[in-house]
């Protein structure tokens, strides 16, 4: 595990932790509470791990977390299937419960073929999320980002970057979030790699939104 997935594994387990409340996993919250979510010894106490081993996880101070820990972390904490996937892949560790099935290596080539034969608009998005393949509907339904040949191909800047995406997408600022949610979980197994890093950090110079989404670090299902 390099020490960026470290890092990112013990950051997105103190998110989770403190968006949970004491009565959401059972404990009393107490008259002089000032903690933000659950505090650590609470989680650790649920896991069945010491305190002093969670707060080195949260900080990124060791790379030996057991399968084990990180199943019980993600029951505790009451993970979705997304975030639950994207913790073991920030782990470095295979889960447990994920089934052995995997993608056959020519998907997205037949996905790229198949795009222009789909009678909606359809556009294939590689790992950064840039527009590979897309057909003739899409390009002319997102004509700023499909139809116009100068224009961003990569679905994150479009949505964050260009004005027009603001008033064609409906209820854009819930939209945004939820597509920087998708594009974490999407890319989990990707997100210290050179390229994905800098793609990641030229989107949070240069858009306030999508650093206030990223660094929130909610994780959801892809739905498009």
């Amino acid at each position: 595990m390099s020490i960026a997935q470290t890092t990112s594994l013990g950051e997105f387990i103190r998110t989770r932790r403190e968006r949970l409340s004491p009565e959401q996993v059972g404990l009393t919250r107490g008259s002089r509470r000032r903690a933000k979510g659950l505090r650590r010894e609470e989680l650790a106490g649920l896991t069945g791990i010491s305190p002093t081993w969670l707060t080195w996880i949260e900080q990124g101070r060791t790379e030996s977390v057991s399968t084990g820990t990180i199943a019980r972390i993600a029951a505790a904490v009451h993970l979705s299937k997304a975030e639950r996937s994207y913790l073991f892949e920030l782990a470095g560790t295979r889960d447990p419960e994920k089934s052995n099935l995997t993608s056959e290596p020519y998907v997205g080539e037949v996905l790229t073929k198949t795009v222009g034969k789909i009678q909606a608009p359809a556009y294939v998005l590689d790992h950064a999320w840039n527009a590979i393949a897309w057909n003739r509907r899409a390009a002319g339904l997102f004509i700023e980002w499909l139809g116009n040949p100068s224009g961003e191909r990569n679905l994150l800047r479009y949505m964050f970057l260009n004005p027009q995406a603001r008033s064609f997408i409906i209820d854009w600022p819930a939209r945004a979030q939820r597509l920087v949610a998708e594009f974490r979980g999407d890319c989990r197994a990707i997100l210290d790699t050179p390229e994905i890093a800098r793609h990641v950090e030229k989107l949070r110079r240069e858009s306030p939104e999508f650093k206030s989404f990223w660094s929130a670090q909610n994780v959801l299902e892809r739905e498009g």
